[in-house]
């Protein structure tokens, strides 16, 4: 889909032709290292397109795992309530299409996904449940059918690490400096 006549005829005059067709797929069914990618993220980025066809990209975020797969090709979130400008959502009611980006700057490893998007405004209880968004304050909920997926090259990706991933990386160091610290002090005091 990203993959247009122009892009493939600048990409033959740039002698990469051919280069990503194993990185690129139709999605037949979400393959678990994208499943884990997904769930596993507490933020994407989103780029819907509007009624005059111009791109905005935004970034969604939430706990991690907040989007959840629901079928084979089937990815949904709860919309929380944000800024209530309703840029992204006014241009999926207009337009479904989407393309999402999800990053793991840990480990470098970015997923990028099409997809056609549906707006629950008002969303059944059965979807809130399996969104788990009973007890988030929501904005309806958004559904999504996967059409395509590209793992993307990580060259450019800085890595960066959540809050938590720092403490728990450091974690054993402070308890091994208390343990050194109650040590001295013992050695002191003999």
């Amino acid at each position: 889909m990203a993959f247009t006549p122009a892009v493939l005829d600048l990409q033959e005059e740039r002698g990469a032709s051919g280069i990503y067709d194993r990185h690129r797929r139709h999605a037949e069914e979400l393959e678990s290292d994208e499943i884990a990618l997904i769930t596993g993220r507490n933020s994407f980025y989103l780029a819907t397109v509007s009624e005059e066809g111009w791109p905005y990209v935004q970034h969604r975020g939430g706990e991690t795992g907040f989007v959840k797969v629901l079928g084979p090709t089937s990815i949904g979130w709860i919309e929380r309530s944000g800024n209530r400008q309703y840029l992204g959502t006014g241009n999926i009611t207009a337009n479904g299409r989407v393309s999402m980006i999800f990053v793991d700057y840990a480990t470098r490893t970015r997923l990028k996904m099409f997809g056609e998007a549906t707006l629950h405004t008002d969303p059944s209880d059965d979807l809130v449940a399996a969104l788990d968004g009973e007890s988030v304050r929501n904005d309806g909920a958004i559904t999504v059918e996967v059409t395509a997926t590209a793992w993307n090259c990580p060259k450019y990706i800085t890595p960066r690490h959540d809050d938590a991933d720092v403490r728990a990386a450091i974690e054993h160091l402070q308890n091994r400096i208390a343990a050194l610290e109650t040590e001295n002090a013992t050695l002191r005091g003999s």
